[in-house]
């Protein structure tokens, strides 16, 4: 393994970084108690990698066993009890652990605990994943052909 080539060409560098305020107002607000920051998407990064801040309200909550063709994806949780299914079976973590799962590894995520939990999410490259989770809260009024179309575009496939 070896570093990439180099994306920037300049001399002395450049005054770039982002910052984000834990108390910024989160992107989405799912139904469930489910509230989701974007700290880094793929388009901030140029593709590189996205992060996100995925905050579980007291209510059950995740998705289902799947699996992605072209992304990795990654959990560091930072607080609470998040159920992870590595494809061999569940796994409850806490804060500090950390499960990757390369593409094409199966994997889930559930809130089961009854109490909110809170973790990173990171997947890599920066695939533009924010389309997925805005559009599952139009979900429920597609079609069984589009909800197929939607999944398909968003490289998600289920179990």
């Amino acid at each position: 393994m070896t570093y990439p080539p180099p994306s920037y060409h300049g001399e002395a560098g450049e005054p770039s970084a982002s910052y984000r305020r834990p108390d910024a107002t989160p992107e989405l607000d799912y139904p469930s108690g489910t509230t989701v920051h974007y700290l880094a998407t793929g388009a901030t990064t140029n593709g590189q990698f996205g992060l996100y801040r995925w905050d579980m309200g007291p209510e059950p909550s995740g998705p289902a066993a799947h699996f992605h063709r072209s992304i990795s994806e990654s959990f560091y949780i930072l607080s609470g009890t998040v159920r992870i299914y590595d494809g061999r079976r569940w796994i409850d973590t806490g804060p500090g652990d950390f499960v990757h799962v390369p593409e094409g590894g199966v994997h889930a995520f559930r809130n089961e605990s009854g109490e909110p939990a809170s973790m990173l999410l990171h997947f890599a490259p920066g695939a533009p994943r924010e389309g997925y989770f805005e559009g599952l809260l139009t979900l429920a009024s597609m079609s069984e052909e589009e909800k197929a179309e939607f999944y398909l575009r968003h490289d998600t496939f289920w179990l």
